[in-house]
């Protein structure tokens, strides 16, 4: 997977991932291998406030778009991570259970958990590409300002 960062309204997001819209979780798939690592967008992270706890299914788990794949509670958030895609959980991000920490720091850089792809063309429901993602993300942090729940 080729990287292409871009940055929108202050944030920096990888224009090769795939986003969620609704919960604002990106999904870096492997065409190779249908393994897909799933994270925070910048926005979701910041939204969401200082993240404390994580804990996530047990791997083997299966789960569909939708369902909840672990839990969080961070400062202005505490409730299910919920799947952008279907598949069976590979792996969890053992740094990320040890350290919660770490998605405060960077969530580009530090996954939730791996998910062996159930159907790849649930990959088409999310967004991807610089100019999909740029009026998507922008009208977020929009949106996020007039709420309050972003810095100017």
């Amino acid at each position: 997977m080729t990287e292409h960062w871009i940055e929108v309204a202050g944030y920096r997001l990888d224009a090769g991932r795939f986003y969620d819209a609704n919960s604002h979780l990106w999904v870096e798939a492997s065409v190779d291998n249908d393994l897909a690592h799933i994270g925070f967008d910048p926005l979701g992270r910041e939204t969401t406030g200082d993240v404390v706890e994580v804990s996530f299914v047990a791997a083997g788990t299966a789960v569909r778009r939708g369902d909840a794949f672990g839990t969080i509670e961070a400062a202005k958030y505490v409730g299910p991570l919920e799947a952008p895609v279907s598949g069976v959980v590979a792996d969890a991000n053992q740094e990320v259970l040890g350290r919660p920490g770490l998605l405060n720091e960077d969530p580009n850089q530090a996954w939730l958990v791996a998910v062996e792809l159930a159907d790849t063309s649930e990959l088409a429901q999310l967004l991807t590409g610089e100019e999909r993602l740029r009026p998507w993300f922008a009208a977020e942090v929009e949106r996020y300002r007039r709420q309050g729940a972003v810095a100017e």
